[in-house]
């Protein structure tokens, strides 16, 4: 089964942060906004939890929203730009300007 499209997501509005959760806690990426952009800030993960992959597949259903909202998205970390650059799929949802 695809984890991308089992996930459960909660947008919290509140604490502008994207959450799920997984069996050691809570895996949440920081946003903020600014006009139609949405700045990836900050990820987090439990102390203990190591898997890269989901949290792959955590920042790839937070393009599907992006695309959905008709958003353009700014990763501040270099962690999602690295993600930016393993998955050029999503490459259109950088604002123009935006070089990785």
């Amino acid at each position: 089964m695809d984890a991308a499209s089992t996930m459960e997501i909660k947008d919290n509005t509140f604490s502008r942060q994207f959450e799920t959760i997984v069996d050691q806690g809570l895996v949440s990426v920081e946003y903020s906004f600014q006009e139609k952009k949405i700045f990836l800030t900050k990820i987090n993960v439990p102390e203990s939890f190591e898997d890269e992959e989901f949290v792959s597949n955590f920042l790839k259903n937070i393009m599907e929203i992006a695309i959905e909202q008709k958003l353009k998205v700014v990763p501040i970390l270099p962690k999602i730009v690295l993600f930016f650059k393993k998955n050029p799929i999503y490459k259109e949802l950088l604002p123009p300007g935006i070089r990785l």
